[in-house]
């Protein structure tokens, strides 16, 4: 059996990093077994979904990598979802509740006092019918919940191995707002039967839920998939992220020029048994990735680590890799460039300050000591045409002319041209310069 999964975000903002981790790692489950992702969105809160946000997460989707096989929107499947509802109802497994949201934190409140855990009484099962009549004749409408079987519900967590949830410690879980809308467990677990779902892979915060989740597949007459519970990818100090607070949103990421790549390896393998490291693509890292790989153990994230791996991807491209971006750059003498600059850069775009360096004007340095040492360099400079052995020529030269040696040689020189005391390798940049930038910077 061909093994489906899917990614099931609420279209009600921007998608960040610990959003991308669930997605990237059902994207390698699809590659890794030949099957197929769907990216699902859950949308039925009609009021704070919006257009512009699915948008942005199918944008932010391909950008990483991933291409979807199909495309659903719970929205469109009402119908499904209220079929569901009315068995549930028939088979006596959703039941209809009244208590106010005051009245409910006053009763855990008091569970709590007497010691007791507050989970929901069920006393909405002792109402009469009267007694529900007289209720939704003072306006009340109901909440529904699930009916929990109160059992050990065992499963064979795919990252987690062999888990158990006890449904007699939870309350039944409401499915059904007030206001007739549904929460998200419902649409979920029908589309997931409806859709061929084998694999649910999500973030370890969902592993209690699973427990009432599998007992709904089943009382829809569904085999449940098998399940996996991969750790949350923190901040440094194990705080999570936040599409409110906008924390490392994709899109923001994107606009600030990483590498794709370079962020959806971050995501992957963060909190792995495998390094942190460059690959060629998510295919090839497909290959070798197992979901088994995750660690039990907390997936923190440095956002510094990010600059740092995304300068290590950069300087692993080519010009082929890059010379369509450099283009709509606008950079001159690209592949030139490129090849002189792209391992002191830390993202692709980076490189217009390079450009501009080489187009000048630029300030140069010249301490007091150094003026005598760079009239003389300026006056042995070598006639053009020059390549990459023009540099060792000249600063060989003007070690037997004036003794100099060392950083005493070199840094005088890379100050007046590029004013800067780091960069490129003098030898490629200075082709790109010229003699007579050259000449003009050491004037």
């Amino acid at each position: 059996m061909s093994t489906v999964v899917r990614f099931a975000p609420s279209p009600t903002g921007y998608i960040h990093l610990g959003n991308a981790r669930p997605a990237l790692m059902n994207w390698m489950f699809a590659l890794k077994t030949g099957g197929q992702f769907i990216l699902r969105f859950d949308d039925t809160d009609l009021e704070r979904s919006k257009k512009e946000y699915a948008d942005a997460i199918e944008k932010d989707l391909a950008w990483l990598g991933i291409k979807p096989h199909r495309l659903e929107r719970q929205s469109e499947r009402k119908a499904a979802h209220d079929a569901a509802r009315d068995k549930l109802i028939a088979d006596g497994r959703l039941y209809p509740c009244y208590e106010t949201a005051d009245e409910l934190d006053r009763r855990r409140k008091r569970a709590r006092a007497m010691g007791r855990p507050p989970i929901y009484d069920r006393a909405a099962l002792k109402l009469t019918d009267e007694e529900k009549a007289a209720l939704e004749a003072e306006g009340r409408k109901p909440h529904w919940r699930f009916k929990l079987e109160g059992k050990e519900v065992h499963f064979d967590d795919v990252v987690r191995g062999d888990q158990v949830v006890n449904t007699d410690t939870m309350s039944d879980p409401v499915l059904i707002r007030a206001d007739g809308s549904y929460l998200y467990t419902l649409p979920s677990v029908v589309d997931d039967i409806d859709m061929g779902v084998t694999h649910v892979i999500r973030g370890e915060d969902h592993v209690t839920n699973t427990g009432a989740q599998i007992e709904l597949f089943e009382a829809l007459g569904a085999t449940p998939p098998t399940f996996g519970h991969h750790n949350l990818l923190t901040d440094a100090t194990g705080e999570g992220f936040s599409k409110r607070k906008g924390s490392l949103s994709i899109t923001n990421l994107r606009e600030e020029g990483y590498e794709a790549l370079a962020v959806a390896l971050i995501a992957i393998l963060t909190g792995t048994s495998q390094p942190v490291a460059p690959h060629e693509s998510l295919d090839e890292l497909a290959q070798s990735f197992d979901i088994s790989m995750v660690s039990r153990s907390a997936a923190r994230f440095d956002p510094a680590e990010l600059d740092g791996f995304n300068a290590r991807m950069v300087h692993g491209l080519s010009y082929d890799d890059v010379k369509d971006r450099l283009a709509e750059l606008g950079v001159d003498d690209a592949e030139q460039l490129w090849n002189a600059v792209h391992e002191n850069l830390q993202k692709v775009h980076d490189i217009r300050d390079w450009q501009k360096l080489v187009s000048g004007p630029v300030e140069t340095v010249v301490a007091d000591e150094d003026k005598d040492f760079i009239a003389t360099a300026a006056e042995r400079l070598p006639q053009e045409p020059w390549d990459e052995n023009t540099w060792s020529e000249w600063t060989n030269d003007l070690k037997a002319e004036t003794g100099r040696k060392g950083k005493q040689l070199f840094m005088p020189l890379r100050l007046a041209l590029t004013g800067q005391s780091h960069g490129p390798e003098l030898k490629t940049l200075l082709p790109l310069l010229g003699r007579t930038a050259c000449l003009d910077r050491l004037s």
